[in-house]
């Protein structure tokens, strides 16, 4: 366990790195930090943390950076969370939009890219673990209509179809009767079988069913497969520590394995996160860190993370993490 003054120095040499990027040194902790002892009981100290692998330093400087493990222990019992008040103005001025469940989660991912400069995804409750409660079509005209594919756990999925021919509006009252009849209560994931199991009913009722069923089909095929949306990949070009196009590459192919995003979290090397909710997790995947909060749909749970460097700001995204997950959840409980 660290004292009071080597947790004190080590916080400031996170801070200060996150800010600069640059290896930090007694006089700099000295003239900015103002801490009480000498510099020489400050090089003593930072000596202390490298030896318990907290600190390292770097061959073209006599400062300090932080190692994961120093990383780790700050954002597990140092760090502050907390946002300015322009941050706090521009959260609350977006999240004062009333927007449907499904358009929140999304567009919280683009805020938090938006205002880490870092990327963001969101992995939104698992539809294959979430039973069918109704299904709604809507007629726009006769060759286009608009399908609403509700959860029981309020899930929300909308589709607009184009139709080659014209659909009469009778039939596709008739189609979403005989859907919602057998559908409703099914799991997600079976959904598509038992669609081509009342494949015959809807051709013995329906006049155009053909167009119909295909229209449903492709848009259970879409609510099934996996809910993970990205925002600000491109921003990892940015980071001094991804200047290596190798690395990179490494990096962008991560973002197009989504089995990996929903792994996160179900790891031993996960660290909670000092967060007013405790629901923070922090883990580094190929170097990359990945800070994460959980919010609550009903029994199922979605993420939010922000993916970057070792060096992030992780009190201003742990703060707006913890700002995003409860007002998801708070619209959630208000459209129940």
């Amino acid at each position: 366990m660290l004292t009071k003054r080597q947790e004190i120095i080590l916080k400031a040499i996170v801070e200060e790195f996150i800010k600069t990027a640059e290896p930090i040194g007694s006089k700099t902790l000295l003239e900015q930090y103002g801490l009480n002892c000498s510099s020489a009981t400050i090089r003593n100290e930072m000596n202390y943390l490298e030896t318990e692998g907290l600190l390292e330093k770097t061959h073209a400087s006599s400062g300090r950076v932080p190692s994961t493990y120093g990383y780790r222990y700050y954002v597990e019992y140092l760090m502050d969370s907390v946002l300015d008040e322009k941050e706090k103005y521009q959260l609350q001025t977006f999240f004062s939009n009333d927007l449907p469940l499904g358009d929140v989660i999304q567009a919280s991912c683009d805020i938090l890219s938006n205002m880490t400069n870092l990327t963001s995804l969101v992995l939104g409750p698992d539809a294959n673990k979430q039973s069918l409660a109704h299904i709604k079509l809507f007629p726009l005209n006769e060759t286009s209509a608009v399908a609403v594919i509700i959860t029981d756990q309020g899930h929300a999925e909308n589709k607009t179809f184009y139709f080659a021919d014209k659909v009469s509006v009778e039939d596709i009252k008739t189609c979403t009767s005989i859907l919602n009849d057998y559908l409703v209560g099914t799991l997600i994931n079976d959904v598509v079988d038992k669609l081509n199991e009342i494949k015959p009913i809807l051709e013995r009722s329906v006049k155009r069913h053909e167009i119909l069923f295909n229209a449903f089909m492709q848009a259970f095929v879409k609510f099934a497969s996996d809910n993970v949306y990205f925002s600000g990949a491109t921003n990892m070009l940015y980071q001094p520590e991804f200047s290596d196009i190798e690395k990179l590459k490494e990096i962008m192919k991560m973002f197009d394995d989504s089995s990996l995003w929903r792994s996160i979290g179900n790891r031993e090397s996960s660290v909670k996160v000092k967060s007013p909710d405790n629901k923070g997790e922090l883990i580094w995947v190929n170097d990359v860190a990945i800070v994460s909060s959980i919010f609550n749909i009903g029994d199922e749970e979605g993420k939010l993370m922000v993916v970057g460097p070792s060096r992030m700001n992780y009190n201003k995204i742990v703060s707006i993490l913890d700002f995003a997950t409860q007002f998801i959840e708070s619209q959630y409980k208000k459209k129940k």
